[in-house]
């Protein structure tokens, strides 16, 4: 997410001081993504840096200076509604570096991180769900204006991602189940070698030593 980004876009409709610009975008977005109003200063000053903001007068009672955009801030914030967003390197995701250490680590059962961020994935596409309903609730009265609820369509976008997550668990558990890891062997003890008995030797060759395999589960709990 571009906090940079954001505040040009909310300034672009006039000046703003930091705290009101954070209970902007929390707004606009449903409140997905909570800003820290320290972060928002700290971009602030960034974008001052930068020649892309500046104060907007004198302080007002409460000590707070609204900050506008410079022309060179408002052409940034032009070009970015009509710049694509990269998609060809993703952020890292927690859960596939997880998942994949955990598939290429012995002693860690795949299955078992599976099968508890399933249950974590389930329990908030639940909870979105909810959300969502109580956000299309029928009004008692018509809306003021008719068109697209920001804050439903970044609702649904969350409920998209949490239902890609759970089919891609299902993915992975059926790719291990179908795939299972090689059996563990070991090697075979050193040959025993007695000592002489009248003279001869007796050549014993010691058994190897047997190990319990390791096996993967075919699906689910271990």
């Amino acid at each position: 997410m571009s906090v940079r980004q954001s505040l040009l876009a909310l300034l672009r409709e006039g000046p703003r001081y930091g705290a009101l610009l954070k209970a902007d975008f929390e707004a606009r977005t449903g409140g997905v993504w909570p800003l820290n109003v320290g972060q928002v200063y700290t971009t602030l000053a960034r974008l001052e840096r930068d020649g892309l903001v500046v104060g907007d007068g004198k302080p007002d009672e409460e000590g707070r200076i609204a900050y506008r955009l410079t022309e060179a801030g408002r052409a940034e914030a032009d070009s970015w509604w009509l710049a694509p967003v990269g998609v060809a390197e993703p952020a890292r995701d927690e859960l596939v570096i997880k998942l994949a250490l955990a598939i290429a680590t012995p002693t860690v059962d795949p299955y078992a991180v599976i099968q508890t961020q399933r249950g974590a994935t389930m329990r908030h596409l639940q909870e979105l769900t909810r959300l969502k309903v109580a956000l299309t609730a029928p009004l008692t009265a018509p809306p003021a204006s008719i068109g697209v609820d920001p804050e439903l369509l970044v609702l649904e976008h969350r409920l998209f991602a949490v239902e890609a997550q759970l089919r891609w668990l299902d993915h992975a558990e059926a790719s291990l189940a179908a795939n299972p890891a090689p059996r563990h062997t070991h090697p075979a003890a050193p040959t025993a070698q007695p000592a002489p008995i009248n003279g001869t030797t007796t050549r014993v060759t010691a058994p190897p030593i047997s190990h319990p395999a390791h096996t993967v589960p075919t699906g689910g709990t271990p």
